[in-house]
Formats: structure tokens, C-alpha cells, sequence
């Protein structure tokens, strides 16, 4: 699908379009993370719309040639990849309609109407959304931006590996949520290839298993039902060409549930003034949970993947 070729050259195409993210340590904690590891985290909440997503949105939009932009750009969304992909709509002054499930935060489809998008609320889980977005594609001709796996999108989330490794003199793990799919794809293929000996560890939904019951089953299955509430991380089934990245280069999957990730957004909020979405919590809310094997002084690197109200609200 990709190679690290494509993300080094996405990241030139991104220079001054995104932000460069800063990484900070998880020390002098009230509450600490319960074993003697070195956590820095990845902070991608600070991205521009509030998530890692802007990334591959803008690497997408740049490599989409100007006749497809003229019919306006569409994409399914839990939320974060509607927010990038409207942001690039506005850059390239296009419309842009975003078709949600109805369990996507009512923050970021307020967020995305300010945006200037168009939003429809279409079925409970991104699957029935996408499809909904497909049809669209089909009688109107608009640009389609796959939120996970279009190789322009995956080869710009993949950025942020190169960033990290460039930010973190050392990292023995690093612990990726994971939706689609997309962004622990892009990171994987440029840790692999830079670094083999770092271990890459996804954390998924207990209420959506997908890539976990894939890999169980050794082939690209689908869910028949998905419970989380976590729009963002709500997939049924990802596309076959993540799958065999996942498969080919991500060291191991571990499952937090929903109330796992809000008590870790809640401490993320508490201890660290960061508001991450539930998403963007999944990674501290693995290692809260202790549901990775890890060495004392093991040097990991969360990625705090999206912002969001919850640790605030709720």
C-alpha cells in the first residue's frame, strides 16, 4: 500500500500545512502510571482540528487534482477525520459534506458546521455512514476521502512516527489507538523501516474488536455488531490493505473499554491540563489498566490521538 518513501515525501508536502506536535514526559504525577517506565507522550490533540487526522486530510488534498476538488470533497466520520477533511475543504474553498453516525459528539459536529461543512447523521456505526458517503460520491462525482485507507491519508499519518522518532532520543514501545486502522498503519510501515526493533502496540475498543478478531481468525473478517461508544474508534471491518499492514508490522492488540478510556481522559485532564477525546485517551488507558507487558524502565510513547470535551463535561 505504502512504503517509507511515500511518508517522507508526505511530510514534505505537509511542511508548514500542519503542525509539528510537541512531545511531553508523564512525570510529577499525583497519581502515577504504577510501574517504573518512562512515558512521553505524543501530543497529536494539538494538531491543527484537534487530532492526527489533519494530516492525512491535507496530504489527500494536495495529491487531488483540481477537477475532482470542483465537485466538493465527502467522507465518512467518527468525527476527528470529518474535522480534518472539512478543514480542507475550506483551504481549497470547496463544499464539503461529512456524513456521521448518530453516536459522534455533538461538540465536533457543532465543530465541523463552523467549518462551513455539511453534516448528515446516517446509522449508528461508520460502515452505514460510509456507505451513505459512497452514494453520494457515485451521483455527484466529488472528491471521496477515505478516513483510513486511501494511501495519501495513511502515508500522512504516518508522519508521526518520523516526528517522533526525531523528538524521543530512545523508545523501546509505542502504543497506538486504533479505529480503521489507518494511522497505526502509516506509523508502523516508517517504524519498521527505521527503527524494526521498536515494539508497536495497538489498543483497540472492547466494543470493536475488529483488527484483534481479524488477525484471531487470520484473514480480514468483520464485526456482525459493534458496542463501543466511542464513534472514533467504531469500525466493523477496515479495508483489506490495512489488515495485512496490521498483520505484517504491528507487534501485538490490547482492549480497553469505554469507561476505561473516560477515566483515563479524566487523568490525562487532571494530571496534565490535556483534554483528549476518548480516543485519544486509549493509550493511557492501557497502561492505567496495565494490560501491556512491559519491563521496568521501559521507554514508551503514547500518542494522544484527538482533543475533546469529555474529561471536562462528563
Amino acid at each position: 500500500m505504502i512504503n517509507l518513501g511515500d511518508i517522507e515525501q508526505a511530510a514534505e508536502r505537509l511542511q508548514g500545512k500542519i503542525r509539528q506536535t510537541p512531545v511531553i514526559r508523564a512525570d510529577q504525577l499525583k497519581s502515577g502510571l504504577g510501574r517504573d517506565l518512562e512515558v512521553t507522550l505524543k501530543l497529536e490533540l494539538l494538531q491543527v482540528t484537534g487530532s492526527f487526522k489533519a494530516r492525512g486530510a491535507t496530504n489527500k488534498l494536495l495529491n487531488t487534482d483540481a477537477g475532482s476538488l470542483a465537485r466538493g470533497i465527502v467522507a465518512a466520520s467518527g468525527g476527528n477525520h470529518g474535522l480534518a477533511t472539512a478543514r480542507a475543504g475550506f483551504i481549497s474553498g470547496v463544499p464539503t459534506v461529512i456524513y456521521l453516525p448518530d453516536n459522534a459528539s455533538p461538540a465536533k459536529i457543532a465543530k465541523l458546521q463552523e467549518w462551513g461543512a455539511r453534516t448528515e447523521i446516517v446509522g449508528s456505526v461508520w460502515h452505514e455512514a460510509n456507505a451513505a458517503a459512497l452514494a453520494h460520491v457515485e451521483k455527484t462525482g466529488a472528491a471521496y476521502f477515505h478516513p483510513f485507507a486511501d494511501p495519501h491519508v495513511v502515508a500522512g499519518q504516518g508522519t508521526v512516527a518520523l516526528e517522533i522518532l526525531e523528538q524521543i532520543e530512545a523508545i523501546d514501545t509505542v502504543l497506538i489507538a486504533m479505529g480503521g486502522g489507518g494511522l497505526i498503519s502509516g506509523m508502523a510501515t516508517a517504524l519498521k523501516a527505521l527503527k524494526p526493533e521498536i515494539r508497536v502496540i495497538g489498543i483497540e475498543a472492547t466494543g470493536c474488536p475488529v483488527l484483534l478478531k481479524a488477525l484471531e481468525a487470520g484473514e480480514n473478517r468483520g464485526l456482525d455488531k459493534v458496542t463501543t461508544s466511542v464513534a472514533t474508534m467504531a469500525c466493523a471491518k477496515t479495508e483489506d490493505s490495512i489488515f495485512e499492514i496490521v498483520r505484517d508490522r504491528v507487534d501485538d492488540i490490547v482492549l480497553v473499554d469505554d469507561d476505561e478510556m473516560l477515566q483515563a481522559a479524566k487523568w490525562l485532564w487532571f494530571e496534565m491540563g490535556l483534554a483528549a477525546d476518548l480516543s485519544g485517551a486509549a493509550a493511557l488507558a492501557a497502561l492505567r489498566q496495565n494490560r501491556i507487558a512491559l519491563s521496568p524502565g521501559e521507554r514508551v510513547c503514547a500518542i494522544v490521538c484527538g482533543a475533546g470535551p469529555e474529561p471536562i463535561i462528563l
